[in-house]
């Protein structure tokens, strides 16, 4: 009886010992600075509200957060790089949703969706839309696919990457395709910021924009022709949906923008993290950035957003199985 007591004993001590840094890094962290990853380009909403995000958290947790930005994949590459680091919450990531539901079933990815984790959501992407130069012969949605009917092959940009419809974006866009018997050729970039440029340049006729485009139609330099969304945009309240112009579309889950870390954060960091994010993006400060980005407030706990992110899963899982462009 004294051997196996003195075993329990020992046993407890052990497992005591292996929760003491678990327990020391709660109460001391943050001691040193954050690295605040982005999924998508500079310039880019994301990286517009990853970088406010940042600079208000500062003050409050102490520390520096660098940001740097990790674009590519339609967010896998820094999805990827966030997976493969310690979670003791010195790393993180502000990103989509898509990463963990959409790209590992189209496409072999470098990591474990099940190793990442969601602190909160504040907005959400746009579900995309055709999104023209001002100074193009387009002005209306019908006078463009009058004209795409007879030149198919009309390149388009994204934020996003592959060859399928890999995004609400390109789904948009795949759809329109599919109802008005279109030929248009893809072109991924590494987030919004990109794909304006090569709009504005003349490299591709037009984009699926996710959001980032919405403050260049306010200022005149890109006409947008209709959105990917059930309703209309209030921001654009002129602008048609792809229901009303006859293309009955199955409208996927949004996109959501959410600051996410590596799976196993010690409780008090991840309890930390959530409560320093959610004042911020709650305050007044935030929210008025957000609305000159003409980005939604989207707010979302660490629960309601684990929530969705499998609901997500599911209805995409469900979607490309439909379209038989599911590959795992």
């Amino acid at each position: 009886m004294k051997r196996f007591q003195a075993r329990r004993f020992a046993a407890r001590i052990l497992t005591i010992g292996a929760m003491l840094p678990a327990v020391a890094l709660a109460q001391g962290w943050p001691t040193k600075p954050i690295t605040l990853y982005v999924a998508y380009g500079a310039g880019a909403t994301t990286d517009i509200t990853a970088r406010a995000l940042a600079k208000a958290a500062e003050p409050i947790l102490g520390v520096p957060i660098a940001v740097e930005n990790k674009g590519g994949g339609g967010g896998t590459v820094a999805a990827g790089l966030l997976a493969s680091k310690k979670p003791d919450g010195y790393t993180l990531l502000v990103g989509s949703t898509g990463p963990l539901t959409i790209r590992p079933l189209l496409m072999k990815v470098a990591y474990n969706p099940a190793n990442i984790t969601g602190i909160i959501q504040y907005s959400h992407f746009h579900n995309g839309s055709i999104v023209v130069n001002a100074n193009s012969p387009w002005k209306t949605i019908d006078e463009f696919i009058a004209y795409a009917k007879q030149h198919p092959g009309m390149s388009y940009a994204t934020a996003g990457a592959g060859g399928v419809p890999t995004g609400s974006q390109q789904q948009g866009v795949v759809a329109l395709m599919q109802c008005k018997g279109l030929q248009f050729k893809h072109v991924p970039t590494k987030g919004g910021s990109e794909a304006n440029t090569m709009l504005m340049g003349n490299h591709v006729d037009f984009t699926s924009g996710s959001g980032s485009h919405n403050p260049l139609v306010k200022e005149g330099v890109f006409r947008q022709l209709v959105v990917f969304e059930k309703t209309r945009d209030p921001n654009f309240p002129d602008t048609p949906t792809l229901k009303e112009i006859g293309c009955d579309w199955d409208n996927p889950p949004d996109s959501g923008i959410a600051v996410f870390a590596p799976k196993g954060l010690p409780p008090e960091v991840s309890r930390k993290l959530e409560q320093t994010f959610t004042a911020i993006v709650k305050g007044e400060e935030f929210q008025a950035m957000l609305k000159r980005n003409y980005l939604p407030s989207d707010f979302k706990d660490s629960k309601r957003l684990a929530a969705d992110i499998k609901s997500e899963l599911d209805w995409f899982t469900d979607y490309f199985r439909k379209t038989g462009d599911l590959k795992n």
